[in-house]
């Protein structure tokens, strides 16, 4: 079901990058970090029918991004990892020194060691960047203390006949992985994890945007 697309991975990552650096040249950083910021606390608003708005709680951001939710979770102990972080020093949209609640890392999802650390671990918009998804879905569901919640959001394949496509032939380059929606759920299923409530977020042609909300048993 997964094969390890490396070379896949290895391109998406330089291209990941140079799309940060594309998406952030002409935005400016105020205006941006303040979007990003209620962009995040929206969302988390959106989530408190399925899990609370989190207080005092640890907590990691897998793939984390310049600009990940950690920027909307002050009042709690926060991880954020990604393995751009070094590269992203250089944009002043990452303002890391800011986010005094955040110790950042260097690293990989599939470099996570952590054993029932995390009550709450946000995945947002990375876990079909990764380079072995199956990998890391076991270290994000070990890292969770029982009874934890996990929230993942990704873009889910609508049509069978175009996922197919895609896997075949990498018409989305800076996603490795292309899955629809019960796949990616099976993921956490197999793991002894309780899918919550799947959230369709944006509606586009070829995929849906989904939040993925579920706790650890």
């Amino acid at each position: 079901m997964t094969e390890n697309p490396t070379w896949r991975w290895k391109v998406a990552q330089s291209l990941e990058y140079k799309w940060w650096q594309r998406y952030l040249h002409n935005k400016d950083t105020k205006a941006y970090l303040n979007w990003k910021f209620h962009y995040w606390q929206d969302l988390l608003l959106k989530l408190t029918k399925y899990i609370e708005l989190p207080q005092s709680k640890s907590i990691l951001d897998a793939g984390c991004g310049p600009a990940g939710i950690f920027m909307a979770l002050k009042g709690n102990s926060i991880d954020a990892i990604d393995p751009l972080l070094d590269k992203y020093d250089a944009l002043p949209h990452f303002t890391k020194d800011k986010y005094l609640w955040t110790h950042f890392q260097n690293q990989s999802i599939e470099q996570l060691d952590a054993t029932e650390k995390y009550d709450i671990i946000y995945c947002m918009n990375a876990i079909n960047h990764v380079e072995n998804i199956e990998l890391c879905y076991d270290n994000l569901v070990r890292a969770l203390k029982p009874n934890g919640y996990m929230v993942i959001s990704t873009d889910a394949h609508k049509h069978e006949l175009l996922k197919k496509v895609f896997q075949l032939i990498p018409g989305d380059i800076l996603h490795p992985y292309q899955f629809n929606l019960q796949e990616y759920d099976a993921f956490l299923t197999n793991r002894h994890c309780e899918i919550i409530q799947d959230i369709i977020f944006k509606e586009e042609r070829i995929f849906n945007y989904y939040i993925t909300v579920a706790r650890k048993k």
